[in-house]
């Protein structure tokens, strides 16, 4: 009888941790933090690990509270997608009272950790949370233009990482910015794409011009272009103390033509394949952009 009754309490422990893995979106929370720890090991003269290990908790503990608000504001139709039916809210396996005390929490737990650190990092932190769940989640219904808005808070934890380092909130602090903001316009136009269906049965509009069609790719491979410039451009000594040498920049432009290719590949045939492997290259840039950074940086 013993033995059941473990073997049942692992069972239902087991299923906690993965619901929470859900509300979380885990994976997409680890990816966020090793964008702000490469922000700080770009920026800092000296690695602290203490502040390290602050930082990647704090961030881990606000994107975790954006995307549990998030879940809560769409539990009605992630109800309708394929993709999303299955999480915990709207499967009715966890209430909304508990995901919101597990927002709440997450959200003190975040921007207390961050403000250990620095003020700074709490203040974007804070911004961070608002601006997903307050402005971009409520507009992702309204208008294809929610993805700008989205971009912000999904562009401040790599900027994050260069204020945790300096506190300094500076051109260095928004190259980084702007480097990750231009990034995720291909990306999340790449998933739109895939998701289109899926997405307009929930009644979001996440591509450009609000069509799958030509005009949008349009639009994903003249943000690609620029998200390659802001890149490289480091290489020219105009964002202060990032700066990049020129074989750096010649390996990311190569890593953005990769993307770029899988751009114009889409263009031509406005096929999902293509799309999805334009989504996968965004994944391989951005995490291989953010290492090239740092070697560079300790090489100089």
């Amino acid at each position: 009888m013993k033995t059941t009754v473990i073997s049942g309490d692992k069972t239902s422990m087991k299923a906690l941790l993965s619901d929470l893995k859900q509300l979380t979106k885990f994976g997409l929370s680890l990816s966020v933090v090793f964008s702000s720890v490469a922000g700080y090991l770009i920026a800092a003269d000296v690695v602290n690990y203490s502040i390290l290990f602050l930082l990647a908790l704090g961030g881990f503990f606000m994107v975790s509270a954006s995307n549990v608000f998030n879940q809560i504001i769409e539990k009605d139709t992630d109800a309708i997608m394929k993709r999303t039916q299955n999480r915990p809210l709207p499967k009715g396996r966890m209430s909304v009272n508990v995901a919101l005390s597990i927002a709440i929490l997450f959200t003190v737990l975040g921007i207390s950790i961050l403000y250990s650190i620095n003020p700074k990092s709490a203040l974007f932190g804070a911004i961070s949370i608002f601006i997903y769940t307050s402005i971009y989640t409520p507009l992702k219904p309204v208008t294809p233009l929610a993805v700008f808005i989205g971009a912000i808070p999904g562009a401040i934890p790599f900027m994050l990482g260069w204020i945790a380092a300096t506190n300094n909130f500076g051109l260095e602090a928004g190259f980084l910015f702007i480097i990750q903001f231009f990034w995720q316009f291909p990306h999340f136009w790449a998933i739109g794409w895939l998701q289109y269906e899926e997405y307009k049965k929930a009644g979001f509009n996440m591509l450009p011009m609000g069509n799958k069609d030509k005009g949008a790719v349009k639009q994903i491979v003249f943000y690609t272009i620029v998200m390659i410039m802001v890149s490289i451009a480091p290489v020219l000594k105009l964002s202060g103390e990032f700066y990049i040498y020129p074989f750096t920049a010649f390996l990311v432009a190569l890593l953005g033509i990769l993307m770029l290719y899988f751009a114009v590949k889409l263009h031509k045939s406005q096929d999902n394949v293509d799309a999805r492997k334009l989504m996968l290259a965004s994944v391989l840039y951005i995490t291989v952009v953010q290492i090239i950074y740092v070697v560079d940086k300790f090489l100089h």
